[in-house]
């Protein structure tokens, strides 16, 4: 990845990121709770990052399970029927504010016997000062898809979308309309 992260603690929580620098032209703001941070380019692009990013799981998972902005959330059109969505750059970026010390794996690549589809599992760990925990879930994507990504790439995305639902992270999406 060509991206560079330049990290600066926000006066209040420590656990904030205020700036992201990345390759990308355009600049995003993310805001969660007291959180926020953007992908415009800052002057400080060296700053090393604080003490205190790591934090109890139960404080992580708090965060993750926040709402997600709807100007974050996407729209695709599936089988005839609207479906939201975080695209996986987006839930990378939150996962990155909230719980930075979390590492994410391929754990297996299957094709379909007929060679239809193609599935991945992905499993996402968080590490948290007082212990770890992972989820996985899978991913599953036609291989006649002609649209952007191969199919491998979009299984995995799926994938870790899911991985991260299960820690909460834009869950709402799949109940909203039970809200």
């Amino acid at each position: 990845m060509a991206s560079s992260m330049a990290i600066k603690t926000l006066g209040r929580s420590p656990f904030c990121f205020s700036s992201l620098k990345t390759s990308l032209s355009s600049s995003l703001l993310l805001r969660f709770g007291s959180c926020s941070y953007s992908t415009q380019p800052s002057e400080d692009a060296e700053a090393i990052p604080t003490a205190g990013i790591s934090r109890p799981l139960s404080e992580i998972l708090k965060e993750l399970n926040k709402k997600v902005p709807d100007s974050l959330v996407k729209l695709r059109i599936e089988d005839g029927f609207n479906v939201k969505y975080i695209p996986w750059h987006i839930v990378n970026r939150i996962m990155n504010l909230h719980a930075p010390e979390w590492s994410g794996e391929v754990r297996n690549i299957t094709y379909s016997a007929d060679g239809k589809s193609v599935s991945v599992v992905y499993r996402v760990t968080i590490y948290g000062t007082d212990a770890e925990i992972h989820r996985e879930s899978t991913g599953t994507a036609s291989v006649d898809d002609t649209g952007y990504g191969d199919p491998v790439q979009k299984a995995e995305a799926m994938a870790f979308r899911r991985a991260c639902a299960r820690f909460g992270l834009g869950l709402h999406l799949y109940h909203e309309d039970l809200l």
